[in-house]
């Protein structure tokens, strides 16, 4: 299986560093491909730049670690390239309020998840994942002792969500299932299981599981 990240800002490149340290063989993808050869450089033998047409055209699994709007125009611009792959979608649909805080940019009864549910080619399957936690959360929280740190993850294909789990045990945490994509406000910016939710930190599995 060929993963790969799309996006190498502040969540692609913790993710990125969180998953070759698990042991995973990692492509990464960005606009600036001199910027994302820097950060294979630092990433080491594991990581391998590509452009984001030879992600797409070489991955199995790819993780959109860019803004929503990013991801609904690569959905749009790859269509049925994308056909028969798993997407993963981290991304939390918000921005700047102007006060130091954050709002949400779709209607707050709306989840990223299932916008872009909607907007993947035939045969893809979308999960929910690696976006519960902020970036620093991602990097200081991985492999946490004595108890690892939850991912909570949505999917409505359960080999697909299997498989997820599977790289987000690699990157350090203990992956959680919430349910389908139906699910995904949940585990997306101001959900209850989100870290700036109500939940309010990082949890391990016990704290998780009674979240649920």
């Amino acid at each position: 299986m060929t993963t790969a990240i799309i996006g190498t800002g502040n969540i692609g490149s913790r993710l990125a560093a969180d998953l070759i340290e698990g042991g995973v063989d990692l492509l990464l993808a960005g606009t600036d491909l001199a910027g994302t050869q820097a950060l294979v450089a630092k990433l080491g033998e594991r990581a391998t730049a590509v452009t984001v047409d030879q992600a797409v055209d070489q991955a199995d699994v790819i993780i959109f670690a860019v803004w929503l709007d990013t991801t609904k125009q690569l959905l749009a611009e790859y269509g049925d390239q994308l056909s028969g792959k798993i997407l993963v979608d981290p991304s939390n649909p918000i921005a700047p309020a102007g006060d130091g805080g954050f709002v949400k940019t779709i209607p707050a009864d709306q989840s990223a998840g299932q916008i872009l549910a909607a907007l993947v080619p035939a045969n893809a399957k979308l999960v929910k994942a690696f976006g519960t936690l902020s970036a620093e959360s991602l990097g200081s929280a991985s492999r946490r002792t004595p108890e690892l740190a939850v991912g909570f993850y949505a999917a409505d294909d359960e080999a697909a969500g299997k498989t997820v789990a599977e790289l987000i045990t690699a990157a350090g945490f203990d992956p959680v299932p919430v349910g389908g994509l139906d699910q995904s406000i949940r585990i997306e910016v101001f959900g209850d299981l989100h870290e700036f939710g109500a939940l309010g930190k990082v949890v391990g599995r016990t704290a998780a599981l009674a979240a649920l």
